[in-house]
């Protein structure tokens, strides 16, 4: 442990922590741009410097780790007038349309330029504009906004593995893009989102489908059906200042219904059918009925299936055939559940609430149409969803919590629930598959070892005389150490999960702005407890399940499930 001063106060942290962090346990806050947690630190925008007594420079708090007896100050006039300067610097590059801009409530920069006072730019402002790249069908980057912390990068390069954007050029002319400036709809990128998560500006945003949604709603001739993703529930609240770790699904509900959506269902259903037709597709894979290769690894996640047809295309064979839960979902409103209240498809517009930028990507793949339709028409993240919230003039603080999902395709179980947390859907899984191999139920059916926010975790599950080894992969640089193992003949498991975003998706490209790990295990624990409260905790207990295969799909892994429920890759 290193004991040392912080503006006069003694603080004592262990060996190797960064001064921005010693400084966080006594509640000082150090400005940064540069600096994000689960980053490596790069100290590019110099705002955390610091003064270090007997040093002559000012020093970057991000990048130096704390000395015994250091004695350090965060504020003096030097640091705020260098402070100023520095923002400035920022500003005289940047676009002043903070009106107008997305991240007006949430930019980093803005509640820095605000906090220091620092209205408008000593300095010569650039007004060159740069081409705003939109080739991509989740992320939009805009350059001009861009002010080269490099934390895109970062979480591109180090966390997901990708490598999709890097600087080019140099000093002045240097910029943040993809190779050759080819756009992101031409590049390795897998629409993950991360690199807007890590955005502290507006130089990185999803793909927007307000707008499309709206449309549809005021449209009289359309039937607008709504799902939302398991992860949604445990963060949208935070966008309304409700606390981190509230669950809001009846809220979820209720304000759907003020928008004006005709049908209020739930993409945990379709979690829970996946588990069944995932679980079935593994018993026979282990079991030798069909001919593919183990460990089967999941297919819920459209980031890590992109990832996996442009790094790992020989791996294809091992992945599951299963659509995710939000195509399985889309395949069923309008066929399904078309047939079963009467509406025409070609009137039903198909919606998804999802905390993933990537799911705007994975709806306009054109295999996914088995319907005989496009399955999912636009796809809104956790983010745009608020906004319509807010559009709508509804008070969701204000709102019941206890408003339900309708029932056909909105009754789930804890199982389903569970997808939404990084070894959730493992989890699920082997709930089900012990049923299929056994005939009997799991006894403890809380597989904790798959369990919290450890890139890679592990487990070894009794069926019957067989041990079951399992792996839970989180970030896709975590999952090209299991994918390199299957590359060379090594891997010892039977089942794989693989979430591309960091926690799963309740750290999605396309939650609310700031996650961090604690948000990530809150939200997690959100989903646990739900699970928990459930009635119902395995997939292939619920009724509505039951009834889809009863009066619809027939058989799991039958013809219509397979030609509806099922797809194929591709080497990219």
């Amino acid at each position: 442990m290193i004991t040392l001063t912080i503006n006069g106060e003694k603080v004592t942290v262990p060996k190797g922590t960064k001064i921005i962090d010693a400084a966080k346990k006594i509640n000082i806050n150090i400005p940064h741009l540069c600096h994000f947690e689960g980053l490596e630190p790069i100290g590019v925008c110099r705002l955390c410097v610091v003064e270090v007594k007997g040093s002559k420079k000012l020093m970057p708090s991000c990048m130096h780790e704390v000395k015994e007896g250091m004695e350090i100050q965060t504020n003096t006039h030097k640091l705020r007038e260098t402070r100023k300067m520095l923002l400035e610097l920022i500003l005289s590059k940047h676009p002043a349309d903070c009106h107008t801009c997305e991240r007006n409530q949430n930019c980093e920069l803005l509640k820095l330029a605000n906090e220091f006072g620092v209205k408008t730019s000593t300095f010569n402002h650039d007004d060159t504009i740069q081409e705003i790249d939109d080739s991509s069908l989740s992320v939009v980057r805009d350059p001009n906004k861009c002010i080269l912390c490099g934390r895109c990068i970062r979480v591109c390069k180090d966390i997901q593995g990708v490598g999709a954007i890097d600087l080019a050029f140099r000093g002045y002319d240097t910029v943040v893009t993809t190779f050759m400036n080819r756009g992101l709809g031409d590049s390795p990128c897998v629409n993950c989102g991360q690199c807007i998560a890590v955005c502290p500006v507006g130089a990185l945003r999803e793909q927007n489908s307000i707008k499309d949604v709206w449309a549809a709603i005021d449209n009289p001739k359309k039937h607008v059906v709504v799902q939302e993703a398991p992860a949604i529930r445990t963060a949208l609240g935070e966008e309304f200042g409700i606390p981190a770790g509230t669950l809001v699904a009846g809220k979820m509900y209720a304000a759907l219904k003020k928008i004006g959506f005709d049908k209020i269902f739930d993409t945990n259903f379709s979690a829970d059918l996946t588990i069944i037709e995932e679980g079935n597709e593994l018993v026979n894979r282990i079991t030798g009925k069909i001919d593919m290769p183990l460990p089967q690894i999941t297919s819920c996640c459209p980031a890590w299936i992109k990832y996996m047809e442009e790094f790992y295309p020989d791996t294809m064979e091992n992945v599951s055939t299963c659509k995710s839960p939000q195509q399985m979902f889309g395949a069923l409103v309008k066929t399904y559940y078309a047939e079963a209240s009467g509406v025409d498809p070609k009137d039903i517009v198909s919606v998804s609430i999802m905390p993933c930028t990537a799911k705007k990507y994975e709806c306009k793949r054109p295999e996914m149409n088995d319907s005989g339709y496009t399955d999912v028409d636009y796809v809104l993240t956790t983010r745009e969803l608020a906004r319509m919230i807010r559009e709508a003039d509804i008070d969701f603080a204000s709102l019941p919590k206890d408003v339900p999902a309708d029932s056909l395709m909105g009754t789930y179980s804890g199982a389903g629930t569970l997808f939404g947390a990084t070894g959730g859907v493992m989890e699920a899984a082997l709930r089900s598959a012990y049923k299929i191999i056994t005939d009997k139920e799991m006894e403890n059916i809380d597989i904790l070892p798959v369990r919290g926010l450890k890139g890679i975790k592990t487990a070894t599950v009794k069926i019957n005389d067989m041990d079951v080894k399992v792996a839970v992969a989180h970030g896709l640089d975590n999952a090209k150490v299991l994918l390199d193992e299957i590359r060379e003949g090594k891997s010892p498991y039977h089942f794989i999960e693989i979430m591309a975003c960091p926690g799963g998706c309740v750290g999605g490209g396309g939650q609310p702005f700031g996650t961090n790990n604690f948000l990530r295990e809150t939200r997690s624990n959100v989903l646990y407890k739900e699970d928990k409260d459930l009635p119902i905790r395995k997939s292939h207990e619920n009724p509505a399940i039951k009834k889809v295969y009863e009066n619809y799909l027939g058989d799991p892994l039958g013809k219509k499930s397979h030609k509806l429920l099922h797809t194929k890759y591709k080497k990219r």
